[in-house]
């Protein structure tokens, strides 16, 4: 297993942040407690959250306002030691403790996966990008989260859970907005 698909999805990621502009910080975002500038740091952040756990230390970079600097450089900085970290040998292989279990690590890189190629659609939808991101990837994404994301891990409210119910996108939807719909965004 390589990580040609979490590449995939930083370069599409980082397409997104790339045009975002600092009169869009505010705006809503299809994740009800988080704007525009709450996904960046989030996006970041997360990238951090990897690092650490697949170092086995606790997270770190949550706390950091990512979108009120040079968040692409920021978020290529995080993204490249992502990479770094799966691609170390047998990091794929080994369990890793995560707050929430223990996992293979090709599985964090699963949710390292999704988590940055969800959030990046939600700047593009709330910055009025397009959403088509990377048609054949989030069609590889879709396919693997059908597979693994149970309905235990759906909430009611967001924020609540890592997934809300999942939704219906209209007909002829891209792939990326049926991630989405999938995912519990309204798209």
């Amino acid at each position: 297993m390589s990580t040609a698909h979490l590449q995939q999805t930083i370069a599409a990621t980082r397409g997104v942040l790339a045009n975002v502009s600092a009169d869009q910080m505010q705006n809503a975002t299809p994740c009800d407690s988080w704007d525009v500038a709450g996904v960046i740091n989030h996006v970041v952040g997360a990238q951090h959250f990897f690092v650490a756990g697949m170092k086995g230390q606790p997270p770190t970079g949550g706390d950091t306002n990512w979108s009120e600097g040079d968040f692409v450089a920021a978020f290529d900085e995080a993204a490249a030691a992502t990479v770094a970290c799966f691609e170390e040998d047998g990091a794929l292989q080994q369990m890793i403790a995560m707050p929430f279990g223990e996992m293979p690590g090709a599985a964090v890189m699963g949710l390292a996966v999704v988590d940055t190629f969800t959030h990046g659609w939600d700047i593009a939808k709330a910055t009025g990008q397009s959403t088509d991101l990377a048609p054949e990837l989030a069609a590889g994404i879709l396919a693997q989260a059908r597979q693994m994301i149970q309905s235990g891990f759906r909430a009611e409210e967001d924020g609540a859970g890592p997934f809300l119910a999942e939704q219906q996108p209209v007909d002829g939807s891209c792939n990326a907005d049926q991630l989405a719909a999938f995912l519990g965004r309204t798209v």
